[in-house]
């Protein structure tokens, strides 16, 4: 009788041997690499100390994973690029002509709203734990309201992206254009300096799609398309002199990151509290649709292996309740708010590693990472116009998660109810965010929102009030044959 294969696998609770375990944390942190620092750079924050905190953020909420149920929840917490559209419009209505990394005093009052979606994240945990999983969850936040709010995200960005991609105001020689956004009006210079720029983000747009397409399936290079694009970015725009190396070896080798504390004293309080804290509601599906999708897998592999399954998929309170506490870590010490991870969920189906062990390794790895100021140097000479190109794609992304959730949690959009809902979504927070630079203009509340109403915050707050209205007063369900006959 032949001998059965052996299973090869780590489950959450296994701890591979020492150096295996740092090098499966390293690909970790290869892996989450280009999202966290790319959303560091979007979001105006320093880069070491993102990385740095976020390193940090992970290992408190695996620890606190292991204090609840005596075991790891496998999953690795970077920045998310819910928050950016959000976070900018403070960003930019407190520090109209911020540079790479906004000051210190502005990233303070930003921390504040962080905080808020930790609170926020914490709270849900807590209702669902007490009422009962994932009927709860879709009472407060349905998939038309939470599928909407991700779309909004994406294509409300939309514009930013292409303005990194062409230059358009995010190069100080590049005036003309920057002022009038006409092509036939720029002269011989700009007109070539807008052609070199446009190449470059073209180029890392086309590089991003073409690696996600057919590098999938392929390995572990299939989880770095991001990466490989924004390699092949930078080594374009350096023949076309977009790349500025003057910066590269400035800041010592060892560096302490800028950690900055939340300001709850400012006028922008309220503001920053009511329009970032509310982005939470677009993270917590993704957070759950993350937690469904490990615990499905560690739940196969431990068939495998004859071991005894674990059933993550129970624990989405818990689950929200860890994301929460991360994004505290995150708005206490001037990181970005953000979620756990899919890329590294996929990297972890890959390589049939779930052990958490490894996770808090390529926690330690990034915190350590953010201590090496070439590190910081190298990924801030990386040109607006790479990062224009990855933004274009990222953010189309987004935008489309949205719509993928909807069509997951099979939204019918037959059904005027959800079809309002989601028609007064898109368009608050699309047109508001494009049209008023963020904030609508409405003459209310002007000392919580002295630069108007978050346009994304106020969209998901109607749709959620909208949707409360519908749960309360029940709307007649009538179906197509009851119309025709």
């Amino acid at each position: 009788m032949a001998t059965p294969a052996k299973v090869i696998g780590y489950l959450p609770q296994d701890t591979p041997p020492f150096g295996k375990m740092v090098l499966l944390g390293f690909q970790h942190v290869l892996t989450m690499f280009p999202a966290t620092v790319l959303c560091a750079i979007l979001m105006k924050f320093d880069v070491s100390t993102v990385l740095a905190v976020t390193g940090f953020g992970t290992v408190v909420a695996l620890l606190g994973s292991k204090l609840a149920i005596k075991n790891y929840i496998p999953l690795y917490y970077g920045s998310s690029f819910s928050y950016i559209g959000a976070a900018l419009a403070v960003i930019f209505a407190i520090e109209p002509t911020v540079g790479a990394v906004a000051s210190k005093e502005t990233i303070a009052i930003v921390q504040v709203g962080f905080i808020a979606t930790g609170v926020i994240n914490i709270l849900i945990g807590l209702l669902i734990r007490a009422t009962g999983g994932k009927a709860s969850l879709d009472k407060i936040l349905p998939p038309i309201v939470t599928g909407s709010v991700a779309c909004v995200i994406g294509i409300g960005l939309g514009f930013a992206a292409l303005q990194m991609a062409t230059g358009a105001f995010f190069n100080p020689d590049y005036t003309q254009y920057t002022a009038n956004l006409r092509v036939d009006t720029i002269g011989i210079f700009e007109k070539a300096f807008a052609l070199k720029w446009l190449a470059a983000s073209m180029i890392t747009l086309l590089s991003a799609i073409l690696f996600s397409v057919y590098l999938q399936g392929k390995g572990f290079i299939g989880m770095l398309p991001i990466l490989l694009a924004a390699i092949v970015g930078y080594l374009v725009s350096i023949p076309l002199g977009l790349v500025d190396f003057s910066g590269i070896g400035t800041t010592a080798f060892l560096t302490v990151p800028q950690l900055t504390f939340p300001n709850f004293g400012s006028p922008y309080t309220l503001t920053v509290i009511v329009g970032i804290g509310i982005m939470a509601i677009a993270t917590i599906p993704e957070s759950t649709a993350h937690l469904y999708q490990i615990s499905l897998y560690v739940d196969h592999l431990a068939t495998e292996m004859g071991r005894e399954k674990l059933g993550f998929s129970k624990l989405i309170g818990l689950n929200l309740m860890l994301d929460g506490l991360n994004d505290l870590i995150n708005g206490l010490f001037g990181s970005t708010a953000g979620t756990n991870y899919g890329e590294n969920n996929s990297l972890m189906v890959i390589t049939r590693n779930y052990s958490g062990t490894v996770l808090i390794t390529a926690g330690v790895i990034a915190m350590i990472l953010g201590f090496i100021g070439p590190v910081k140097d190298a990924i801030y000479s990386v040109p607006t116009a790479v990062n224009g190109g990855l933004a274009i794609y990222l953010f189309g992304v987004i935008g489309m998660q949205g719509i993928a959730l909807m069509i997951a949690e099979k939204v019918d959009l037959y059904d005027p109810g959800q079809l309002a809902l989601g028609a007064l979504i898109l368009i608050v927070g699309i047109g508001g965010y494009i049209g008023y630079n963020g904030n609508l203009p409405i003459p209310l509340l002007t000392k919580v929102f002295p630069s108007g109403w978050p346009a994304i915050a106020t969209a998901a707050f109607m749709g959620i009030i909208i949707n409360l209205i519908f749960t309360i007063f029940k709307a007649p369900k009538i179906r197509a044959t009851d119309v025709l006959g």
